[in-house]
């Protein structure tokens, strides 16, 4: 058993654009229990493959119901008798302080690690997701001895104050197409308001949060604090879901897998949960503004990340007075839209995450030409020997009731609607089963109020998008879900409130 793993000795192969970064080796493909690297109980592993490539870069210990047991019980410990709890608010943020600078001293490795194993861009992980990340857990460290409770003035003859508390032991379950962004957001609101937890991240990128286990060890926090179990959603998410030891489930996936989340956190001990789930953005474009510059916002509110992001505005509404110049600007961008390798400095979009996903996203394109819809640009797979590589695909003439006006594809495929008025807007942006964001570009003040008041989405941009930030809280109405992350805000659901009432003696009132 060793607290700082085995490497499998697979290695990267450079390519040609890559000859100036150093590509690593795969250091951590075990279970992080208990602070320790463990082999899973069954022995199994299973592939992590570098889509770019479609070739194996690691096999990573497959855990499953007992390895989920064996990290509950060892965050169980650490929360109930360990000190993880009970140490002064300041000294957690001065360990989560040091885990920042270690995500921040790893950053061209982490980096490194997702691209390989999720296809994204190198110069974006390196230039904003790891610095992002380890600024996100310096925000929440900042919260870790600010949380307090208050003092009530009580209707009869009682003093009373209200003290907030960590909720116990989390389980976080991940998603894979933004494995460092998503592994702080859960993991930096849960270790300042003082919980243990369990993570389980995506089997198709599992590399970075391991890595991210080894640093938080490194930090200084406390064997059993952090746990992080790999494998599949069907056995070790489930595990999680289910699990009579666990008090709270955050979780952000898809609709489908939410609502079976839900379900076990019901079913077993009535655990409340966070869902940020599935979303089918609007992008709404009124005929006051700057074509061009808005053209390009709406490239990359569908292509940024692959398309593979949840809050991706890949319905675009087009008011009817611009709607046929901004066809043209975003053709012309579109071809301009650069398809590669990651490593490439010169690259727009990697490849998709995985095989699947691929498969997925082409056969939502085949149904859109088969529903009717008129394929105005790409629509096929790049001309590359290997790798899963999707053309950036915009179709017109798309009513609302398509499927790929409705279904979130999760890939680089754009639908565009025309529409006249504001009243019609809203309305086609509503008529959608999820709530997640929505972007509103106008430069109509009036307009922007209405628009961004009517619209049920949790998160509305105007005149920008994917505007995140640490301190804005994120999440999603129907469909796409409850709870938010980032923000304060995010911070309560890993608190519970304690009320505590005391008699004042010889009160005539009590």
């Amino acid at each position: 058993m060793s607290s700082t793993g085995q490497t499998n000795g697979a290695s990267i192969l450079l390519d040609e654009y890559s000859h100036n970064i150093k590509i690593p080796k795969i250091k951590f493909t075990k279970l992080f229990i208990n602070g320790h690297f463990l082999h899973s109980i069954s022995g199994n592993t299973f592939e992590t493959i570098d889509p770019r490539t479609e070739e194996v870069i690691a096999n990573i210990a497959e855990g499953d119901k007992d390895d989920v047991d064996l990290a509950v019980n060892a965050a169980r410990q650490a929360f109930d008798h360990g000190p993880w709890p009970r140490l002064p608010g300041s000294e957690r943020r001065r360990i989560m302080l040091k885990f920042a600078d270690l995500i921040d001293e790893n950053v061209e490795e982490l980096a490194a690690l997702d691209a390989i194993d999720g296809g994204k861009l190198y110069k974006m992980a390196k230039l904003a997701d790891i610095p992002g990340a380890a600024e996100t857990i310096r925000y929440f460290a900042g919260a870790a001895d600010k949380i307090h409770g208050a003092t009530l003035k009580m209707s009869r003859a009682l003093q009373g104050y209200t003290l907030r508390e960590p909720i116990g032991v989390v389980g976080h379950i991940i998603p894979w197409n933004f494995p460092s962004q998503m592994f702080v957001m859960k993991v930096g609101p849960a270790l300042a308001a003082g919980c243990t937890m369990v993570v389980k991240p995506a089997e198709q990128t599992p590399l970075s949060a391991l890595y991210y286990a080894h640093l938080a060890k490194l930090a200084g926090i406390p064997d059993g604090v952090v746990n992080v179990v790999t494998g599949y959603g069907h056995a070790a998410g489930a595990a999680i879901s289910s699990h009579m030891d666990i008090d709270m489930v955050s979780f952000t996936g898809s609709t489908e897998v939410g609502r079976l989340v839900m379900q076990a956190a019901a079913q077993s001990n009535l655990k409340p949960v966070s869902l940020e789930l599935g979303g089918k953005s609007p992008f709404i474009v009124f005929d006051d503004v700057d074509v061009d510059k808005v053209a390009d916002l709406a490239l990359q509110a569908t292509l940024y990340n692959k398309g593979e992001i949840c809050v991706a505005g890949t319905r675009v509404f087009v008011q009817e007075g611009i709607y046929d110049k901004f066809l043209t600007k975003l053709v012309e961008k579109a071809k301009a839209w650069v398809v590669g390798d990651p490593f490439d400095p010169n690259v727009h979009q990697g490849p998709q995450v995985n095989k699947k996903q691929y498969e997925r996203i082409l056969s939502f394109i085949e149904l859109g030409k088969k529903e009717g819809a008129t394929l105005l640009t790409g629509g096929k797979p790049c001309d590359r020997k290997k790798g899963y590589y999707i053309e950036p695909t915009i179709f017109t003439d798309v009513d609302d009731d398509m499927t790929i006006a409705k279904e979130e594809i999760f890939g680089p495929v754009m639908s565009v609607m025309k529409f006249k008025t504001v009243e019609e807007v809203i309305k086609r942006a509503n008529a959608s089963k999820y709530g997640l964001a929505t972007g509103i570009m106008t430069n109509n003040l009036n307009i922007a109020n209405t628009v961004s008041r009517s619209i049920r989405a949790g998160v509305i941009w105007i005149n920008c998008y994917f505007a995140f930030d640490r301190d804005l809280p994120y999440g999603g109405y129907k469909m796409s879900g409850f709870g938010r992350d980032l923000g304060m805000e995010s911070l309560s659901k890993y608190l519970q409130v304690k009320s505590i009432a005391t008699p004042i003696y010889d009160s005539p009132w009590l």
